[in-house]
């Protein structure tokens, strides 16, 4: 029955019957593999009796700890040839988690493999960065290429968030002569940004992230003392958000005012919880956390006793960093609060920046520069420290580790192992200022970007080669083929080409690893959402094949 089965669907998938997949898990009704090699999974907590939204049935991942695994075995075509990957998912719209990795087959101690997933990343810093974002990349733990100078937006000096929007990469910016304003630009290619208007009159745009397919941008005066710089001439005040109206028109949406903490001049961060926009302040005037309620209207969801900012949707819930003492995030479950920073140790004074790394909630911090993880009781253990920083800022996932920048020295790091920190390049910003930051971070065009304080500049880095569809993913049924050929990578979504690595790498290029493979979880976060149809092949299936697989959803 099982023969008959998987030649009835390679006829009826549009898959000419010699293409015939090395693996192949329906996901209907168990982990088994239907091919002829039989790599049934190991299934820990995948459901088959909760049918995705439209009554599909499908195989349901929780994003908190379900994922399914397969044994290492030769029959996997992950090493130096050519290879498809074709499955269906669905997404929610409205979502309280990350989106999370799809397929990984990755070796984190020796950097090869291949990773295939979704980034949403909340809470980098002030901003969004990426939200619903395609991206697959492979390693053969090869040193990567020194950063990338791609110039100075306008006259930065500080580059405070970024986000990627409709194909396109955004930066926010601080610009503080008494003439200037903050800005977004978008980035045009090589050093080289152009400018998308200022929101309002304040000196600096503070936070970016994408909502119900618009960007916004909150506003913010920005004390550039705090960063040993000189005190900004322009004090307008901000605390502002903006919806991108095109071609350098802002559309105002409101200030953040409550009548317990009065009004903000400052912004603290933007992020997107269970379908609606939050906001939080920087400084004490206005502080709390703000859902957008449309047009200017914001309702206040009170505040811990502390300032909160940078939220991030982990696990069913908003987490918050805190910039008062003893510091440590902040827990919001759309009615109340909870502490959650008690078990650090030793003590902060403030975190800044939270990233998913297998699937536990990163934080950086000040004054020793940890990074500490949370497991899944709640309680944080520190990640070890990255040489003898003081604040550890912006985090993310890339090509299968985990990067942070930090203060004073503006340099990236790598985390290798348990707690161990490896500098990768060099430091980006060799200003002679007392503090330098390396501190927002995104995912745009198969790269890490990196923005600096205070030269304002932005750095790029390729580590191994990485492909991203710059476009949010659409909820619902999707079907995504990641297709290697040669050492190219390529996307697409629902039959049509949507991005291919841009990075040309030469000879043998040798993904091999003896680790597991993974569906539904990777590196980053577990997956959230339905799969089904999960095939591979060991050849790199034409578009006219993939679209044949597309339609057969």
């Amino acid at each position: 029955m099982t023969a008959v089965y998987c030649i009835t669907v390679l006829l009826l998938s549009g898959v000419s019957s010699t293409t015939t997949p090395v693996a192949y898990w329906p996901l209907l009704e168990d982990v088994r593999d239907l091919s002829s090699n039989g790599l049934h999974g190991e299934n820990h907590g995948v459901l088959f009796d909760v049918p995705a939204p439209d009554g599909a049935p499908a195989a349901r991942f929780d994003g908190i700890g379900s994922f399914m695994k397969v044994a290492d075995t030769a029959s996997l075509p992950f090493g130096s040839g050519d290879f498809t990957v074709s499955l269906d998912v669905y997404t929610e719209e409205a979502l309280d988690d990350a989106l999370g990795d799809l397929v990984c087959k990755f070796d984190a101690d020796t950097r090869r493999g291949i990773n295939f997933g979704l980034a949403t990343y909340s809470g980098v810093s002030n901003s969004q960065p990426n939200y619903r974002t395609v991206f697959a990349g492979m390693d053969n733990g090869a040193v990567p290429e020194p950063w990338q100078d791609c110039g100075r937006p306008g006259n930065a000096i500080f580059v405070f968030g970024m986000a990627v929007h409709e194909g396109s990469l955004y930066a926010a910016t601080c610009e503080s002569g008494a003439n200037e304003r903050g800005r977004v630009y978008r980035y045009a290619s090589g050093d080289a940004w152009e400018s998308c208007g200022s929101p309002d009159a304040s000196n600096a745009v503070a936070a970016l992230a994408v909502h119900d397919g618009h960007l916004y941008a909150g506003t913010s005066w920005y004390d550039t003392t705090g960063s040993a710089l000189v005190a900004s001439e322009n004090t307008t005040p901000g605390g502002k958000v903006y919806r991108y109206d095109g071609d350098g028109s802002w559309i105002h949406c409101g200030t953040l005012t409550n009548a317990e903490t009065g009004e903000a001049a400052t912004m603290g961060g933007l992020g997107v919880f269970q379908g609606h926009l939050y906001a939080t302040t920087l400084k004490q005037d206005g502080f709390g956390l703000y859902r957008y309620e449309g047009g200017e209207e914001w309702f206040y969801c009170g505040n811990p006793g502390r300032r909160v900012l940078n939220p991030c949707p982990f696990n069913g819930a908003l987490y918050m960093v805190s910039y008062d003492a003893p510091g440590g995030p902040f827990r919001y479950d759309g009615s109340g609060w909870a502490y959650t920073g008690g078990t650090i140790n030793p003590p902060i004074h403030q975190d800044y920046s939270f990233c998913v790394y297998g699937g536990q909630l990163h934080v950086s911090t000040w004054p020793l520069a940890h990074v500490y993880r949370m497991d899944t009781a709640g309680a944080w253990s520190s990640c070890g420290r990255p040489g003898e920083e003081l604040e550890t800022m912006g985090m993310m996932v890339y090509n299968g580790k985990l990067y942070t920048g930090t203060l004073p020295s503006a340099q990236v790091y790598r985390l290798d192992g348990k707690d161990q920190w490896t500098p990768v390049g060099e430091p980006l910003d060799t200003s002679d200022n007392k503090y330098r930051r390396a501190w927002s971070m995104a995912l745009y065009e198969g790269s890490l970007f990196c923005g600096t304080l205070p030269s304002g500049r932005i750095f790029r880095l390729d580590a191994g080669v990485n492909v991203t569809d710059d476009h949010a993913l659409a909820s619902g049924w999707r079907h995504l083929a990641l297709v290697r050929e040669g050492n190219q990578l390529r996307f697409y979504v629902d039959g049509k080409l949507s991005a291919t690595s841009q990075k040309d790498v030469s000879g043998e290029y040798d993904i091999s690893n003896d680790a597991p493979l993974h569906i539904g979880a990777g590196a980053g976060d577990y997956f959230n959402g339905w799969m089904k149809q999960v095939r591979l092949y060991d050849n790199a299936l034409t578009e006219e094949e993939i679209q044949g697989l597309a339609g057969t959803r």
